[in-house]
């Protein structure tokens, strides 16, 4: 068993993935080659069993620490706006949030009033249109000002959790 942080299970897991990518491409220019009928071939260096038994291990471990972190964030709670969650909600709810704060963001960037450039004009319609907001700029911005800072909160916490908080890693 070894102790780690989420930020430190992370970094170990891009590591993981570099080292199985790199037994990928060995394997990928080795399983074949080519060679012409009036050539000595050069024949890559490829061997199956050592290349299957090397990403088979990798990914044992990422398995093994996947498992750990998704266990961590089921288990462990943060507070954030004095509610205390689970770290698999945070994330949720984040992503919830992120959505949301989107949404408010383009109907904060919006115009009261904005002409529609049709183009030219039929021969039966000779007035421009208009679009007119259907809601209280003010109150959106607002809202996208709570949910930022929401979604700050959110972030700072889990910050925090992934660079203090260890658990056990089977190894």
């Amino acid at each position: 068993m070894a102790k780690m942080t989420s930020a430190y299970a992370n970094k170990v897991l891009r590591k993981l993935n570099e080292d199985k990518e790199f037994w990928r491409r060995r394997e990928q220019e080795g399983y074949v080659y080519v060679a012409a009928l009036d050539e000595e071939p050069v024949i890559p260096e490829y061997d199956y069993s050592e290349v299957a038994a090397n990403i088979a291990e990798i990914d044992e471990k990422i398995i093994k620490i996947k498992h750990a972190v998704n266990l961590s964030n089921a288990t462990n709670e943060i507070v954030v706006g004095g509610e205390a969650m689970t770290i698999d909600t945070v994330l949720i709810k984040m992503a919830q949030l992120n959505r949301r704060k989107e949404v408010l963001d383009n109907m904060r960037k919006m115009q009261p009033k904005v002409r529609i450039n049709s183009g030219y004009y039929s021969a039966r319609k000779t007035a421009p249109e208009y679009q007119y907001i259907n809601y209280d700029l003010e109150l959106i911005k607002s809202e996208y000002a709570k949910i930022d800072a929401l979604i700050a909160d959110c972030q700072i916490a889990l910050d925090k959790y992934n660079q203090t908080v260890e658990f056990e890693v089977e190894v």
